[in-house]
């Protein structure tokens, strides 16, 4: 994962399916109304309009008090009561404390009520087309409903029972990317469906682990939730920020088969579970399909295809460059000589290998050690010498916002990029990029495999948080990762999605061709987690390379030399760490 220096802006586009259903309503409305005036025996239908004005509400994060509801009945004030008894008691409408003293209540739909209106919506479409003989298209832009049999759309989601009563609402420290800000956008829904107020802290990636580890310090934690990369587990439970999710939920109802395996498994130490995962990413090598169509060039799998590639690319004449990658000092360049390292496939410590790649999840009983000063170790330090003949000019201080930036305006062939980054040129309607990208693992060297590594993050518990807050934390907890809200992330523009189900949406993947890239990579075991392995002393690891390798690209000391420094780094790093 990287750090976003710059916050990217994303229209906040409501669902498909929550557009057809707004659109739905208010015709709906609008024939009852004409049918009411038409003639005298047509008489108002309360369960219609309350069920109309409710939904209208619900989908504009509108809470809804019983005498809005009866006011626009059009029947009698005793008449429009019993109509709503009857609506609350067929479990179509939730009647949830406003107040602790239960005087007080709001009225929100359910998932019935909704799924409901959604199935007279849908045969509306479809009968409306039928009778008309109209093809599909037409019927799309008439009539509402005729597109979500094949769409899979989410509905929005319905409210919880009881309303959360946390003191000063929901607080969360999250990462300032893309997917965080889609949740970001669709946050008045998530306070209605929780029932509270919810206060996003958004930081880059350095400051977000800066923030969290000061909030340790605490006596009291300042968030409810923390967003937590998943290369930090193994630091931030070693060090006693988290709380194992298992003392505070049944893990087994999580349905844990519908994430990503190897986010699922990021999210243990030592066999207990810290977490839940909220997105999931990878870095892949992104390209310029119509370019290398022109050129003649096929998708590179190995990194000698790459380099040739980005060679017969590669033309400054033109402001175009090969390759766009993470070089500048300190964690960016350590970033990617990690991820280099993996290419030549060696993890940067001695890692046991198993019939993915190598293992991860025994980390917290091995006593590893750096394997920097290694003959992959080389093989990734001269590989990256080589990349700097074909990429831009400021490559030395380029990182993760500058890297997509170039490729999104045009001015690299190929990047090197985590998925979730893929809005910058998909949302962009002059980005040469748009619709002009293929997505494929990191090409390997030598005779390693290509791995994809993941990133992304997971949501968990601060251990010092207050007791009396944890169960209806736990609750939003459930209900923010839940598939039908990581539904409604990605049909709202998300590109990191942890659940199958959630990325099973023709629509965004109509929009988005890497949602499809990430299941494949995920499905076929080339999204691995060792690439980066959750020790407790990466970040610091990462650092020391990202320092050490750019003295080398700059031609101040020789890969040799440099790999000699790193090794001995490391080394200290992690016998100091065990001496803590």
């Amino acid at each position: 994962m990287g750090q976003a220096v710059e916050p990217l802006t994303i229209n906040r586009l409501t669902s498909e399916l929550e557009g057809q259903l707004s659109a739905f309503l208010e015709y709906t409305d609008e024939f009852l109304t004409a049918m009411e005036s038409s003639h005298p025996l047509y008489v108002p239908n309360p369960h219609a309009r309350m069920s109309v004005e409710l939904l209208r509400r619900h989908l504009s994060s509108k809470t809804t008090q019983p005498s809005l509801l009866i006011e626009i009945s059009g029947v009698p004030y005793a008449t429009a009561t019993r109509r709503l008894a009857e609506l609350i008691e067929s479990g179509l409408i939730i009647r949830r404390q406003k107040t602790r003293s239960g005087r007080s209540f709001t009225l929100h739909p359910s998932d019935q009520l909704i799924d409901t209106w959604i199935k007279l919506m849908k045969n509306n479409g479809a009968v409306l087309s039928q009778m008309f003989k109209m093809d599909e298209n037409e019927a799309n832009d008439r009539f509402f409903g005729s597109t979500y049999a094949v769409s899979k759309n989410a509905p929005p989601m319905s409210v919880l029972d009881k309303p959360l009563t946390l003191s000063g609402g929901l607080k969360t420290l999250i990462h300032s990317d893309p997917s965080f800000m889609v949740m970001n956008k669709l946050k008045r829904h998530f306070e209605m469906v929780l029932g509270c107020p919810i206060h996003n802290e958004t930081h880059s990636l350095d400051t977000l682990r800066d923030e969290t580890l000061k909030n340790s310090d605490r006596k009291r934690s300042a968030y409810d939730l923390v967003a937590v990369n998943l290369p930090w587990v193994g630091e931030y439970v070693t060090k006693g920020l988290l709380t194992p999710l298992d003392e505070l939920i049944d893990i087994e109802k999580l349905d844990t088969s519908d994430f990503h395996q190897v986010s699922w498994e990021a999210c243990h130490w030592d066999g207990r579970c810290y977490g839940i995962p909220i997105e999931t990413t990878s870095e892949v090598l992104m390209y310029r399909s119509d370019l290398f169509q022109d050129a003649g060039l096929l998708p590179p799998t190995t990194t000698r295809e790459l380099l040739l590639a980005a060679r017969a690319l590669h033309d400054p004449s033109k402001n175009l460059y090969g390759i766009g990658w993470n070089a500048a000092r300190g964690t960016p360049l350590g970033h990617t000589f990690l991820m280099a390292m993996a290419d030549f496939g060696q993890p940067v410590v001695d890692l046991p290998s198993n019939a993915t790649g190598f293992d991860v999840g025994s980390i917290a009983s091995l006593e590893y050690k750096p394997v920097i000063n290694s003959i992959a170790g080389l093989q990734a330090a001269k590989f990256l010498q080589e990349l700097l003949n074909y990429s831009p000019p400021n490559i030395l201080s380029m990182s993760w916002f500058e890297r997509i930036k170039g490729y999104t305006e045009g001015r690299t062939a190929m990047v090197y990029s985590y998925t979730q980054m893929t809005p910058y040129f998909e949302e962009s309607d002059t980005s040469p990029a748009r619709g002009q990208t293929g997505y494929l693992p990191h090409p390997a060297g030598s005779m390693a495999h290509p791995v994809s590594p993941v990133g992304g993050f997971m949501l968990g518990v601060p251990s010092n948080l207050h007791e009396r807050r944890i169960p209806e934390v736990v609750t939003a907890l459930e209900s923010i990762t839940s598939a039908r809200a990581q539904r409604l992330y990605v049909q709202n523009g998300s590109r990191g999605c942890s659940r199958y189900s959630a990325n099973d949406d023709p629509g965004a993947r109509a929009k988005s061709g890497v949602i499809e890239a990430i299941d494949n990579l995920a499905r076929r075991g080339a999204l691995q987690s060792w690439p980066r392995p959750p020790i407790p002393e990466i970040n610091s690891i990462t650092e020391v390379c990202g320092n050490v390798m750019h003295e080398m690209l700059r031609g101040l000391i020789t890969p040799e030399e440099a790999l000699i420094r790193a090794q001995s780094a490391a080394e200290d790093i992690i016998n100091n760490s065990r001496q803590k």
